[in-house]
């Protein structure tokens, strides 16, 4: 079946009022909100240790970002749009720095109708993808190598594939879990976000060089990474 271009253009004008909504509606949840969000993703995301994130893929991790509820609506054209958080160890490896806040958007091009929401966790595994963080934006794929994470306990991170990898992709949708490709998505530091959570202008990279301090509303996602080491049997 072919699309003529007034066909194109009616799905995109879709697709992007379908897009404006789902970024709007997701502007309007709280900070904190969202905080508590990425706790609870990430704590959910571990405990399945069969079909979950390898535990120790997440001790050798250098940053963690999560992203509860990626929005992904398509008509023809196709587009994600998420906001979360993302944490690094501290020099020494002792502790996590404040979350500092992120979001994430892409788009695709191909046969799609729908929309669904996808919790979102990424670990970045060396140096390089840890400076990617701190940028004031990059693609996956792109700038940052990205692969889809294995899943289940230990065994699966011992692959040389993932370890070629600067940061490895884990979604959760409806329940189930499976490592993913975002593949084109683009992140970048929120910094709206950052100054609700915050009460004032700071970047990304301060936050997560260990040069900020972490509210008292951040309190139960640092809670959620750091329970794998007192939970695990």
């Amino acid at each position: 079946m072919k699309i003529n271009l007034k066909q194109c253009v009616w799905a995109l004008a879709i697709a992007g009022s379908v897009s404006f909504a789902a970024v709007a509606a997701d502007r309007e949840v709280k900070v904190t909100d969202r905080l508590d969000a990425s706790a609870d993703t990430l704590t959910d995301m571990m405990r399945a240790s069969d079909s979950g994130i390898p535990h120790d893929l997440l001790d050798k991790a250098r940053c963690v970002v999560v992203i509860p509820g990626m929005k992904k609506v398509g008509f023809i054209f196709g587009a994600k749009y998420g906001s979360g958080f993302a944490v690094c160890r501290r020099e020494g490896g002792a502790g996590w720095t404040a979350p500092a806040a992120m979001r994430v958007e892409g788009g695709s091009v191909g046969f799609q109708i729908g929309a669904s929401e996808t919790d979102v966790v990424l670990l970045v595994m060396n140096h390089g993808g840890m400076m990617h963080l701190e940028s004031d934006k990059f693609t996956l794929g792109g700038e940052a190598t990205a692969a889809a994470g294995p899943i289940g306990r230990s065994a699966s991170a011992e692959t040389d594939a993932m370890m070629a990898a600067e940061m490895l992709s884990y979604s959760r949708s409806r329940g189930l879990f499976a490592g993913i490709s975002l593949e084109g998505a683009t992140l970048r530091p929120d910094g709206d976000a950052n100054r609700e959570l915050y009460g004032h202008e700071v970047t990304n990279r301060e936050i997560l060089a260990g040069d900020v301090k972490a509210p008292a509303v951040a309190m139960k996602f640092e809670r959620s990474l750091n329970r794998d080491s007192v939970s695990r049997k």
